[in-house]
C-alpha cells in the first residue's frame, strides 16, 4: 500500500478539506484522536444499533467480485477490507477520500497485498473519467453532507458508472411512527448531525440533479426503517 500513502499524502494532489466537515465533523473525521477513537468494531457497531454486519453484508450483496468498484469515503469498520477480500481476480475497487487521514487509516486495516487502491479526491469532484466503472457504493455518507454537496456527490457518483452499472446507497431513513427509537435518534441527530434529518423528510431520489438517466431503482428499509438501501441503476 506505499504507493496509494504517498498518493494520498502528496502535496501536488492536495485537495482542500470542504468548511461543513472541518465546522460540523472535525471531531468523528478530522482529528486524530477521532481515528483512535471510532476505528473500532464494536463502537461502529453500537453507533448503528447492532445493525453495522447486517448492513454491511447488504452491501456486499450487490458487488459483484469481477468489474470495477469505486467506494465513496472512508468508513469507520472493516467495511472496505470485507469488499477488497469478496473481489475476484479481475476485479478491482477504488477509495477515493478527501482527508487523507481516513485514507492513512483504511491503509492501515487493509492487507499489504490488498489491490485497492486510495485515492485523494473530493466526492464532488472525482476527477476520473465518465463511465469507468461497474458501480459505485456511498455508505452512510450522504446525511453528512449539506443538500448541495449531496446533489454534487450523487451526480458524480452517477456519471463515473457504467451505463446498467449500479450506484449502491446505505444511509439513514425516516423510522416508523412507532419505532422506540424515532424521538431519540431525531434529537440526537438535530444535535450532531445537522444535515441527516434531510433523509428523514425526503427520499433519496429527491437529491438527484434533473435529467439524470435512471434505468431502476429499488428501495429496501431496515430495522423498522431507520436505515435504507438503495440501489440505482443508471
Amino acid at each position: 500500500m506505499s504507493s496509494a500513502l504517498a498518493y494520498a499524502a502528496d502535496p501536488a494532489a492536495t485537495v482542500p478539506v470542504p468548511s461543513y466537515l472541518q465546522e460540523f465533523y472535525w471531531w468523528a473525521y478530522v482529528h486524530p484522536w477521532a481515528v483512535r477513537t471510532f476505528e473500532r468494531g464494536w463502537l461502529v457497531d453500537l453507533i448503528l444499533f447492532g445493525n453495522y454486519e447486517r448492513l454491511r453484508d447488504s452491501a456486499l450483496a450487490e458487488i459483484p467480485a469481477s468489474g470495477r468498484t469505486l467506494q465513496i469515503a472512508c468508513v469507520y469498520g472493516d467495511l472496505t477490507v470485507r469488499l477488497s477480500e469478496h473481489l475476484a481476480e479481475n476485479g478491482a475497487l477504488d477509495v477515493v477520500d478527501v482527508m487523507p487521514i481516513q485514507l492513512q487509516n483504511l491503509a492501515r486495516k487493509l492487507p499489504r497485498d490488498s489491490k485497492t487502491r486510495l485515492i485523494h479526491r473530493d466526492s464532488t469532484a472525482l476527477g476520473i473519467a465518465d463511465a469507468t466503472y461497474d458501480q459505485a457504493l456511498i455508505f452512510f455518507l450522504l446525511h453528512e453532507q449539506p443538500l448541495p454537496v449531496r446533489r454534487r456527490t450523487l451526480a458524480e457518483a452517477i456519471r463515473v458508472v457504467k451505463p446498467g452499472g449500479k450506484i449502491i446507497v446505505l444511509d439513514y431513513h425516516r423510522p416508523n411512527r412507532r419505532h422506540p427509537l424515532r424521538r431519540p435518534m431525531r434529537a440526537l441527530l438535530r444535535r450532531l448531525e445537522p444535515f441527516a434529518l434531510d433523509l428523514w423528510q425526503s427520499e433519496l431520489t429527491e437529491f438527484l440533479p434533473a435529467g439524470i438517466p435512471l434505468a431502476a431503482m429499488r428501495k429496501h428499509t431496515y430495522f423498522g426503517g431507520l436505515y435504507q438501501k438503495v440501489v440505482l441503476i443508471r
